[in-house]
This record gives structure tokens, C-alpha cells and sequence, in this order.
């Protein structure tokens, strides 16, 4: 049932957006396979958490904006763009990505990520919520 993703995804959104790293281990596995700009690799629980922090303390701000995304029992896809306030001058900075996960034991298990350059995002209007649909 699809449900089950779309409440991972919303825990997930709020580890995101409102830092709740405490949600971690009820959205990611001890394992989590990345295929991202670093490589294919694959890294712990705990890992990942320092890793999202990291971004958080870079990039403060920084928000996840969905466009679109698909949910089934076992995967999930979301077409998104990274927005973030520089640090310096303020100004909007913004990458435009797609996002495929795996998802294993109502966990994060593998996910593949493609990003496009700075200063990219997608031309028409974000979901409200990374789970909810368009009008």
C-alpha cells in the first residue's frame, strides 16, 4: 500500500525541512545505498544523519521543493529543486534534480540522484507538499 510510502515521505520532508533528525532511523535503513555526484557508495545510518547536517549547517535554509513525484509500495521518484539563501549576499540559489529511491522494510534503502547545475530549477509551479498532488 502506498500509504505506508507517502508517511515515509512526509517523516522524511520533516527531517528536511524542520531538522528532526530524531525521525532518521523510522525513514533510512542501517544501510543506504547512494547513487549520487559522490559515487556510488554505500553508507550508514549515522553517516547519513552527519552527512544531512552537514548540508543543513552550509546551507542554512536550504528546502526541498517538489514538482512532481510517483509512490508505490517499493519506489518512489520525485522531480525537485534544491532552494537555498546564499550565505553572503542572500540571494536565491536553486539545482533542479530527479530522484529515484528504493525502499525496503517501510525504510530508505537505495536511491539514484542526477542534479542539474546551479541556478537550475523547473518551469512550472511546485506541490504545496513533497506528497501531495498538483490541483
Amino acid at each position: 500500500m502506498t500509504d505506508s510510502v507517502r508517511d515515509l515521505f512526509d517523516r522524511w520532508e520533516r527531517v528536511w525541512h524542520e531538522g528532526q533528525y530524531g525521525l532518521i532511523p523510522d525513514c533510512v535503513g542501517s544501510h543506504y545505498i547512494r547513487h549520487d555526484e559522490k559515487g556510488d557508495r554505500t553508507v550508514t545510518r549515522d553517516d547519513y544523519t552527519t552527512e544531512l547536517q552537514a548540508v543543513h549547517k552550509d546551507r542554512p535554509g536550504i528546502r526541498v521543493v517538489v514538482y512532481d513525484h510517483a509512490l508505490t509500495t517499493d519506489r518512489a521518484w520525485f522531480r525537485f529543486a534544491f532552494v537555498w539563501p546564499d550565505s553572503t549576499t542572500g540571494e536565491k540559489r536553486s539545482r533542479a534534480g530527479m530522484q529515484a529511491y528504493r525502499i525496503d522494510d517501510g525504510r530508505l534503502a537505495e536511491t539514484w540522484i542526477t542534479m542539474l547545475g546551479l541556478g537550475t530549477t523547473w518551469a512550472d509551479e511546485p506541490q504545496e507538499r513533497w506528497t501531495s498532488r498538483k490541483g
